[in-house]
C-alpha cells in the first residue's frame, strides 16, 4: 500500500485557515487513488488552538475584554492540567471592533484568560503570543493577574502603551497567589528585545497601526515601564529574546511571571506529534499564505519541512504565493512548489477559487508520489 501523503499547512491569512487549506489538498489527493492525512499547523499565533484541537485538547471558553476594552468571548485549550492561552483570541489584531489602535490596545484579555485557566485548575500555563494588536509591555496582562501600576502621584495607569509614559511604581504582592504555584511558558518565534531599533515599537508597532509619531510614544512607555519593572523586580530582561515579542508581553511573561520560552513552531509540532506521523509519510506538504524569506526563520511550515528532511521524506510546498527561489527551496529539502498565484493568475481569482485550486494541486501531488518523490 502506498504511504500516505502528509499535508501539514498553515493559514492562508484571509483566505483559508488551516485545516481548510490542508482538507482541500486532501480532496484532491485522494480524488486521484492517493492517501492523505492531514495535520494543520500553527506556529503559536492565530490558529494555534485550531491545531491542537487534533492533538487531544478541548477549548473552554471565557468572556474576557478586547485590546479596546470591549466584552468579547474568546477561548484557551486544555489538556489535563495545561492551558494554552492564544493572545490572539483576545488581545489580537483580528478580534478588533474597528480600525487598529496602537496607542490604547491593550492586553488585559490575556490575562483575564490565564485567570480563567488557573480558576479551571490548570497551573501549566501556555502563553502563545503570535498576532497581537498591543504595544502595552504586557502591563494589561499582569494588571488582569492582580498587579498594581500608579503613576507619581499613586493613581492607576490607564490602559495601553502610550500611558506607560506616566508609570512610575509597579506592585506585584498582589499578583493572584496560585501563579506562584504555576509554571509559564512563553511560545514565541520572535527574538526581538523590548526596546531599542529592534524592539517591540520600532518593529512590529507599525504592523499594529503606528504612525512615527506614535512609535515614539509606544518607545518611552516600553522604556519607561522596563524601568518600573526592573525596580519591582530586581532585574532587567528587558534585552533578552522574547522581551518584545508581541508589543512587549513577552517581556511582562519573563519578568514578572517567570516563564521560560519556547519556539512556537516547536512547541505546536511536538504537541501534534508530526515527528511521528513523518515515519510513514511519502510525501509531506507544507505551506502557508505566502511562502518567503520570512517563513524561514521559525515558521511552521519550514519546521516540518526540517523534520521531513531529517527522516528523509520529500517536500512539496503549496502556498498563495511563493517567493523563494528554487535554490532556496532546494536548500530546505523541497522537491516542488507549488502557487495558486501563478496558477491562477491573479490575487482575486486565487482567493475566490483556492479551495479548488488546492485540490486541483492536490491531485498532481497524488502523480508526484505516483512517480516516486520527483517533482
Amino acid at each position: 500500500m502506498i504511504a500516505p501523503v502528509l499535508i501539514c499547512l498553515d493559514k492562508f491569512r484571509g483566505c483559508l485557515t488551516a485545516a481548510e487549506a490542508s482538507a482541500a489538498v486532501a480532496v484532491g489527493v485522494t480524488a486521484a487513488g492517493g492517501r492523505a492525512m492531514t495535520m494543520p499547523v500553527a506556529d503559536g499565533g492565530e490558529g494555534t488552538l485550531a491545531a491542537l484541537a487534533g492533538a487531544g485538547y478541548r477549548l473552554v471558553h471565557a468572556d474576557v475584554s478586547g485590546p479596546t476594552g470591549r466584552p468579547l468571548r474568546a477561548a484557551f485549550a486544555v489538556r489535563g492540567t495545561r492551558a494554552v492561552i492564544e493572545m490572539a483570541q483576545a488581545s489580537g489584531l483580528d478580534v478588533l471592533p474597528g480600525r487598529p489602535a496602537p496607542l490604547v490596545a491593550d492586553s488585559h484579555g490575556t490575562g483575564e484568560l490565564i485567570r480563567a485557566a488557573l480558576d479551571h485548575g490548570c497551573l501549566d500555563i501556555v502563553l502563545a503570543v503570535g498576532g497581537s494588536a498591543t504595544t502595552d509591555g504586557g502591563a494589561g496582562l499582569l494588571r488582569a493577574l492582580g498587579a498594581v501600576i500608579t503613576d507619581a502621584r499613586g493613581v492607576p495607569v490607564g490602559p495601553g502603551g502610550a500611558a506607560l509614559t506616566t508609570a512610575a511604581h509597579l506592585d506585584l504582592s498582589t499578583l493572584d497567589f496560585r501563579l506562584r504555584l504555576a509554571r509559564v511558558t512563553l511560545v514565541s518565534d520572535v527574538d526581538n528585545p523590548l526596546c531599542g531599533p529592534s524592539g517591540a515599537a520600532a518593529v512590529f508597532g507599525p504592523q499594529k497601526g503606528a504612525s512615527p509619531r506614535d512609535v515614539e510614544v509606544l518607545e518611552r512607555g516600553l522604556r519607561q515601564f522596563a524601568s518600573v519593572v526592573t525596580a519591582a523586580t530586581g532585574r532587567d530582561v528587558s534585552s533578552a529574546p522574547g522581551a518584545g515579542a508581541a508589543g512587549g508581553t513577552g517581556f511582562a511573561a519573563l519578568a514578572a511571571l517567570g516563564a521560560r520560552r519556547v519556539s512556537g513552531a516547536s512547541f505546536v509540532l511536538g504537541e501534534l506529534g508530526v515527528a511521528e506521523a513523518m515515519r510513514d509519510a511519502s510525501l509531506v506538504v507544507v505551506g502557508e499564505g505566502r511562502f518567503d524569506e520570512q517563513s524561514l526563520h521559525g515558521k511552521a511550515p519550514v519546521g516540518v519541512a526540517s523534520l521531513a528532511r531529517r527522516y528523509g521524506v520529500p517536500v512539496a510546498v503549496v502556498a498563495g504565493d511563493v517567493r523563494l527561489s528554487a535554490e532556496r527551496l532546494r536548500e530546505i529539502g523541497v522537491v516542488g512548489a507549488w502557487s495558486l498565484l501563478d496558477r491562477a493568475g491573479s490575487l482575486d481569482v486565487a482567493i475566490g477559487r483556492a479551495p479548488a485550486l488546492l485540490a486541483e494541486i492536490g491531485r498532481e501531488l497524488a502523480g508526484v508520489v505516483a512517480r516516486g518523490g520527483a517533482a
